[in-house]
C-alpha cells in the first residue's frame, strides 16, 4: 500500500501531516520531553522479572478474583540478579506486584543506600510503610504503586557503562534484600 493510499485509510489527509511537520520544521522546537536520538544497532535489549507471583503454594494465587496485588504472596526477587547489556541499551524492567523500582549510579552498593530516609508513598493508608528515599546518586525512581498498574513494564534507558545498583525501594522489600545490578558494558 502507498503511503497516500495509508493516510487517507486513517482518514487523515497529506495537508494535515504537513500542517504538524511543518509547524514543527517553522519553529525550529522539538520536543524538549523527549530524547530523539538515533539508535545503535548494537544496542542490546534485556528484561528482569521485578518480583513474581508464585504457583504450587498451599492455596492457589487467584489474581482473577483479586486483580490489585494481594498482600501475600509474591516472590520479591529480581530475575536475573545481575543483569548486562552494552551503554545505549535500555533494561524493561517487569513488575510483579507492589514494588518501587529505585536505581542508583555507578559505585553504589546495596549497604551505601542509607534505609533511614524514608518518605511515605502518596496514597498510602496512615500506617503504610514508607519508601527509601536516599536521593545520593539516584538517578532513577518509578512509579508509585499507588498511582499505578502495580503490574506493569517500566523501560529504562542505560546511556553510560558502569555497574547500576537497582532496589526496591518499599521499605519493608528493601529491608528484606530486594535488589540487583545492571552491568552496562562500553
Amino acid at each position: 500500500m502507498k503511503r497516500r493510499e495509508f493516510v487517507g485509510r486513517l482518514g487523515v489527509g497529506s495537508a494535515a501531516l504537513m500542517s504538524v511537520s511543518g509547524a514543527a520544521a517553522a519553529t525550529g522546537k522539538q520536543d524538549d520531553h523527549h530524547e530523539h536520538q538515533p539508535s545503535d544497532p548494537n544496542s542490546t535489549n534485556a528484561t528482569v522479572s521485578f518480583g513474581a507471583w508464585p504457583t504450587g503454594g498451599a492455596s492457589p494465587t487467584d489474581r482473577f478474583a483479586l486483580p490489585t496485588a494481594p498482600a501475600a504472596p509474591n516472590v520479591h526477587e529480581l530475575f536475573p540478579k545481575v543483569t548486562t547489556i552494552k551503554a545505549g541499551s535500555s533494561v524493561n524492567f517487569v513488575v510483579a506486584g507492589f514494588h518501587l523500582i529505585a536505581i542508583y549510579g555507578p559505585g553504589t552498593e546495596f549497604e551505601d543506600v542509607n534505609a533511614a530516609i524514608t518518605s511515605p508513598l502518596p496514597g498510602a493508608p496512615a500506617a503504610f510503610p514508607p519508601g527509601v528515599d536516599d536521593p545520593l546518586n539516584r538517578i532513577y525512581r518509578g512509579l508509585n504503586p499507588f498511582g499505578a498498574n502495580q503490574d506493569r513494564v517500566e523501560v529504562v534507558h542505560f546511556p553510560n557503562r558502569g555497574t547500576y545498583l537497582v532496589v526496591c525501594a518499599f521499605l519493608p522489600h528493601f529491608a528484606g534484600g530486594m535488589y540487583g545490578y545492571v552491568r552496562v558494558l562500553p
